[in-house]
């Protein structure tokens, strides 16, 4: 039996209704000492909490396409999923030196990810807090610096950078302690698929709790401006970076976000990620009205619309969806951008088959995004 779709909600539904339907009939015919009857009554509780838990998680599942498959469940699948074509730091060497409040960055604070012995073999992770000059909105950032960032060889060179976005609400340090982006990528690094980058780790979630989808909402947070603009801003100040032709990556509403954010600001971004992203803007309990009731800046936000009506943008995206996947924001969601994607804009696509919106299903992308942005990002 599948793990999605009503069968399997049906048949544990019927479970939960012969367990209460069990424990009733049951209650006063157990039999033996007293513990025995007390051990017979709590296992018939037990049983009923128990199928009504089941019922509930997969009706869960079935609802948000969380896992697709039960090798997708219980980490059992074997399919590699593979892309197909379709159409020193604060400049100086020191995190936290005096002055950095004029680029926009208010604190800095060492981490444990590694040592400093460790920097020039493992790179170091860095949480650093940027103040937006022009969105006034201040959040906190995981920075990766890779290893060449401290060797000498590379000691006058800018290195390119991925800002990476996690889904909603989102977990800054979820996103080094869970889904491991830096270990991921400096496994890519050391096995000469990927070129050494910087990873600016943050949450879209910039204006908690609202879900502003990264955009610059009227008479509210000015997320795209801080994410597009600020952070580029006070990443060049600094650190030893471009200060243009990034790649941004992210799953889920951070997907959304990165091809938002490259079609948009193409100068800023050169290539994006979407892992279990979606491709039309969205409004929910989270969102509010994000436009003003303005359908010209709602459309403008919806990366569909604008391939359909607008020139196109000289970047290159990387599109993942898991095939278990439905509803508005799944796979056929992905179908479609792709089929809008026209030159100079190019795009790739990876799909997970039975796979799910969860991280097991994203940990498994990350490396052939990491090598297709190296690959975009230049030598």
């Amino acid at each position: 039996m599948p793990l999605l779709g009503w069968p399997l909600v049906t048949m544990l539904s019927v479970l939960v209704v012969a367990s209460v339907a069990g424990t009733l009939l049951l209650w006063g015919r157990v039999r033996g000492p007293r513990p025995a009857r007390a051990a017979q009554r709590v296992g018939l509780v037990l049983l009923c909490q128990l199928t009504a838990v089941l019922v509930l998680g997969a009706a869960v599942n079935d609802w948000g396409y969380f896992y697709g498959s039960w090798s997708d469940l219980f980490g059992s699948s074997s399919a590699t999923p593979s892309v197909q074509a379709a159409g020193h730091p604060l400049a100086q060497g020191h995190f936290g030196r005096t002055g950095a409040t004029t680029v926009g960055v208010v604190g800095a604070s060492q981490s444990t990810w590694s040592g400093p012995a460790e920097w020039a073999t493992r790179g170091r992770v860095e949480q650093v807090r940027v103040h937006g000059l022009r969105s006034a909105i201040t959040a906190t950032a995981e920075v990766y610096l890779p290893p060449q960032y401290f060797q000498p060889a590379w000691a006058h060179r800018q290195l390119p950078v991925v800002e990476v976005l996690g889904g909603y609400p989102g977990d800054t340090l979820g996103l080094v302690s869970r889904m491991h982006y830096p270990d991921k990528l400096l496994a890519e690094i050391h096995a000469g698929r990927a070129r050494p980058m910087v990873l600016v780790m943050l949450r879209p979630t910039v204006a908690p709790p609202r879900d502003t989808e990264c955009t610059d909402v009227p008479g509210g947070p000015l997320a795209m401006t801080f994410l597009a603009q600020d952070l580029p801003s006070a990443m060049d100040h600094l650190l030893r970076v471009r200060p243009v032709g990034w790649g941004v990556m992210g799953d889920s509403t951070g997907g959304y976000c990165a091809v938002k954010l490259a079609m948009t600001h193409s100068v800023q971004y050169s290539a994006a990620v979407a892992m279990s992203g979606y491709y039309h803007t969205l409004q929910d309990s989270t969102t509010g009205d994000l436009w003003g009731g303005s359908r010209v800046l709602r459309d403008l936000n919806d990366p569909e619309w604008l391939l359909a009506h607008q020139p196109p943008p000289p970047v290159s995206v990387l599109v993942s969806m898991g095939t278990a996947e439905r509803g508005a924001l799944g796979l056929a969601d992905t179908r479609r951008f792709l089929k809008l994607v026209k030159a100079p804009m190019t795009a790739s696509s990876m799909l997970l088959p039975g796979g799910g919106h969860n991280f097991a299903n994203w940990g498994k992308v990350m490396p052939a995004a990491f090598d297709f942005l190296s690959a975009r990002l230049g030598a």
